[in-house]
């Protein structure tokens, strides 16, 4: 097959790599939480899937929340099965990069979450984030209920009026329903941690999401229709 076409446009799933079958090897505990990195997480806990740019950023991001149980970085949202970071980065895959997050929501909330997600990139940029131009850059929340669902939705209502205000642009973020997540190599985990001087690509826009962005389950069907 011949180069990708465009960093920008998503491959059709018949132009997607075919990947493979076997997992992803990854290490067994978190290089700053020291918590499991793989399942069966604790009972209570939640999980939460954000990509917003180079996930090596992003995933420091959450791991310095109160309340997470642990981080990782992978791939999702696309259609290859177990994919390479080279893959990913080919265009070919569908994937994003992005950060799976578990937490306790005793003591961190999704709307939490939301937050830190909104306010530490730019989700007005359309395939990339400042110079990290491609499809694995995009913005996206993938949701594990139909509530997370409506908060992220009602989220991105509030927080798009907070830029409008502010002429910063629209909101290009994808809010989909989680799919697969694939683990990625063991040298991109908690990176920032291993090599503090790394690269951080992530960049907000100095726009402050309102408080309280999410909804309670009696506003969601107003708020998300």
């Amino acid at each position: 097959m011949g180069i990708f076409r465009d960093k920008t446009a998503l491959p059709e799933p018949d132009e997607a790599l075919p990947g493979r079958t076997q997992l992803m090897p990854v290490p067994a505990f978190h290089d700053v939480l020291e918590t499991p990195l793989i399942g069966p997480f604790p009972d209570g806990s939640e999980m939460a899937m954000f990509g917003l740019g180079c996930f090596w950023g992003a995933e420091r991001v959450f791991w310095q929340l109160d309340g997470i149980i642990t981080t990782a970085v992978g791939y999702a949202g696309g259609f290859t099965p177990n994919p390479t970071y080279e893959e990913v980065c080919s265009g070919r895959t569908g994937h994003n990069e992005v950060v799976l997050v578990v937490f306790n929501p005793a003591v961190v909330s999704y709307d939490q979450l939301l937050v830190a997600f909104w306010e530490h990139h730019n989700p007005t940029q359309f395939m990339r984030q400042g110079n990290d131009v491609g499809t694995q850059y995009r913005s996206g929340i993938y949701t594990y209920s139909e509530d997370q669902q409506q908060r992220a939705e009602a989220s991105r209502t509030r927080y798009q009026g907070a830029l409008s205000e502010v002429g910063k642009g629209t909101i290009v973020t994808e809010i989909v329903a989680a799919g697969p997540f694939y683990y990625a190599e063991h040298y991109h985990q908690q990176y920032l941690s291993k090599v503090p001087n790394g690269y951080c690509g992530l960049g907000g826009t100095g726009v402050t999401c309102p408080v309280g962005v999410g909804i309670t389950a009696s506003e969601g069907h107003t708020d998300s229709e």
